[in-house]
């Protein structure tokens, strides 16, 4: 199969066009993509531990800890032994991990309403049920 016939090569070039984006956005708060898409979690689910927010962000246990970790050094989330199990910790976003949150949510909201703009709600509809067909036959065993 000939490079321009394969798909994968399509799928990657937006995928690296969206984050391209998304981190030119989130860049003036002062974050990396994956640190905003942490903070984006964390603002949804409070008190989430590092393997759950991992999960959200598509990223492994290990990679989270290390965004988490950076994050506190920038006094933006807050880390404590959950109540109950006190070798899980809950993530937190402190009030300056809120207000960065907010600043950074503001421009990466602007990109992906950019790009939602370029489709009508049945291309956007299309579009999401002809990429979760593309994740689930990769995902076949």
């Amino acid at each position: 199969m000939r490079s321009g016939d394969r798909l994968g090569g399509d799928i990657k070039r937006t995928e690296l066009d969206l984050m391209t984006a998304k981190s030119a956005a989130v860049k003036p708060a002062g974050l990396t993509v994956p640190q905003y898409s942490a903070l984006l979690a964390l603002s949804e689910n409070p008190g989430a531990p590092a393997a759950t927010l991992a999960r959200l962000c598509l990223t492994t246990p290990q990679t989270m800890t290390t965004i988490l970790q950076n994050l506190v050094a920038l006094g933006l989330v807050e880390r404590t032994p959950q109540q109950w199990q006190s070798n899980v910790l809950e993530n937190r976003l402190t009030e300056a991990g809120q207000a960065r949150f907010r600043e950074a949510d503001r421009a990466a909201v602007a990109v992906e309403r950019k790009l939602a703009d370029a489709f009508t709600d049945e291309e956007r509809a299309q579009l999401r049920a002809l990429l979760r067909r593309c994740s689930d036959v990769l995902s076949e065993s």
